[in-house]
């Protein structure tokens, strides 16, 4: 039987750059497990997506994250892209928004290169976890431990290394929104 995540908010916390399979799938697997998947952003509008470097689709922002409260979301989900992150971590209504739902225990699931905007809201000391390999040194500068794994959960982050490994990224968040 699937995971049913019904009448829960999943809040995906993106900007321009986002890697589009990183932020579609995921979305995908909320909604088709019942769950609300809600875009927040740093920016009005829509978003422009990549598919690595090169433009993809865009997609309409649903609240920018100033204006998001962490208790109105049962999981915070932030998707990878190069650019995505970068922007994300030099926000400090993003920046505040991660740590506070990180404070929370809520379920925070990063891949790729979004593990950056948690190394910099600072809740990563002490921690395990995997992320595009480029974000190593970072991860260990910032107190965490990195490990190359397909997926790894460490209480309540969820991280991914890249694209291939959305499957079990994705199974991952649903188990853990729907415990």
């Amino acid at each position: 039987m699937a995971t049913s995540i019904s009448g829960k908010r999943i809040a995906f916390l993106a900007t321009d750059g986002v890697e589009e399979v990183e932020y579609t799938e995921p979305r995908k697997a909320v909604e088709n497990a019942g769950g609300t998947a809600e875009l927040l952003s740093i920016k009005d509008g829509a978003i422009q997506a990549v598919n690595h470097m090169d433009k993809a689709g865009t997609y309409p922002v649903d609240k920018l994250v100033r204006d998001a409260r962490v208790a109105e979301y049962d999981a915070l989900v932030l998707p990878g892209g190069v650019a995505n992150p970068d922007f994300l971590r030099a926000d400090a209504s993003a920046v505040r928004f991660v740590r506070d739902f990180v404070a929370t225990g809520k379920p925070v699931a990063a891949i790729c290169h979004g593990p950056w905007t948690l190394v910099e809201a600072g809740v990563v000391d002490g921690r395990t976890l995997t992320s595009w390999p480029s974000l190593r040194t970072d991860v260990k500068n910032a107190g965490a431990t990195w490990v190359d794994e397909e997926v790894h959960v460490d209480g309540s982050l969820i991280t991914s290394r890249k694209p291939d490994d959305l499957p079990a990224f994705c199974d991952r968040l649903l188990d853990r929104v729907a415990a």
